[in-house]
């Protein structure tokens, strides 16, 4: 595209009479595509929702439909595992409902839907809403399934409980992983209350089943009262910068330390929305003041393009507490974030 201006006469004869489709610039017009068939667009508030607007799969968690795509998106619509509000449970069906989220990323310059083959592909089915247990071992199993095949997951909770059986379920493929990790809580709690599976501790169980590397593993965004239960992330060598920090350091800097932490293996990305301030994400069960901003979200996010990621993950969007519905569509603009890397990558 040209950096000059162009004059009114030329103007007038590129773009009298034009429709929203007519784009001169190919790399646009590309992504223009995805949502014009000539002068018609797509209606956003029609059809039957999916994450993303991406096709629906039907059966679609099977190994021959997952060898079909690049990336699969998948609900996890389970919340036993919570301390505090329940409802992250209905998170997948409230990002499904979200509209107007891409098709392009104007930072990254991809229109990932163009570039990747994406389905919709349901919700892990789970033998019993009464068991935690039993929905992780569900959850797991899945998972490996998953591995097995040529798609990449990207999930959306539930509660934050679900990354660690996703986690070994992929780890039999990808080994001990690396984490980028944006949450206000570290999530490296001991056993409570009999559980040892709850919300509040997968990545002190991820490190100790050997699936999680700790000195790969960076988290981003921790504040609140409860830091004096993650002490675990420090004896085990995980990086941990405080939203505080964030601004102190500036982005550039969060970004150089992700990047030097997680190197270039096997990389999973799991965003809790309480990562945001509650100014932003208010339909949440653990909400803590004093978060990131969704810019600031972003362009960390951004920060990954080209790092070796293997699957991603939005958890604890409960959509209950929040009914202007800002949770969700912070949720699902990281979901699609992730997406976007995705398809850099590729």
């Amino acid at each position: 595209m040209t950096d000059e201006p162009l004059d009114l006469e030329t103007l007038r004869q590129l773009y009298t009479g034009a429709s929203g489709s007519d784009i001169r610039d190919p790399h646009f017009r590309e992504a223009a595509g995805q949502q014009y068939k000539g002068d018609k667009r797509t209606w956003p508030f029609a059809g039957v929702p999916t994450l993303l607007d991406a096709p629906f799969l039907a059966d679609g968690l099977t190994p021959e439909a997952l060898d079909t795509l690049d990336v699969a998106l998948i609900g996890v619509p389970m919340d036993l595992g919570v301390t505090n509000r329940p409802g992250a449970r209905f998170g997948p069906r409230a990002l499904r409902a979200i509209e107007r989220v891409g098709p392009y990323e104007h930072v990254l310059r991809v229109a990932p839907k163009g570039k990747l083959k994406v389905a919709d592909v349901g919700d892990v089915s789970m033998s019993s809403r009464y068991d935690l247990a039993a929905c992780h071992a569900d959850i797991e199993a899945c998972y490996r399934m998953i591995a097995g095949t040529k798609a990449i997951p990207l999930s959306v909770g539930g509660d934050h409980s679900i990354t660690l059986p996703i986690m070994k379920g992929l780890a039999e493929k990808h080994g001990p992983v690396g984490m980028v990790h944006i949450d206000a809580h570290c999530d490296t709690g001991g056993t409570t209350e009999g559980s040892k599976f709850h919300h509040g501790a997968p990545f002190r169980e991820a490190v100790l089943e050997g699936v999680l590397d700790p000195r790969r593993s960076i988290q981003i965004g921790i504040r609140g009262a409860s830091e004096c239960l993650w002490e675990f992330s420090y004896l085990s060598g995980m990086t941990v910068i405080h939203a505080e920090e964030v601004d102190a350091m500036g982005i550039a800097a969060v970004v150089a330390k992700m990047r030097e932490v997680i190197g270039d293996g096997p990389t999973y990305i799991t965003f809790d929305v309480d990562g945001l301030d509650p100014a932003f994400a208010p339909g949440t069960g653990t909400p803590e003041v004093g978060g990131l901003t969704t810019l600031q979200a972003q362009q960390i996010l951004r920060g990954l393009a080209g790092a070796n990621i293997i699957g991603g993950d939005v958890v604890e969007v409960a959509p209950e507490y929040d009914p202007s519905h800002n949770t969700a569509h912070a949720g699902a603009q990281m979901l699609f974030t992730m997406l976007s890397l995705l398809a850099v990558n590729k």
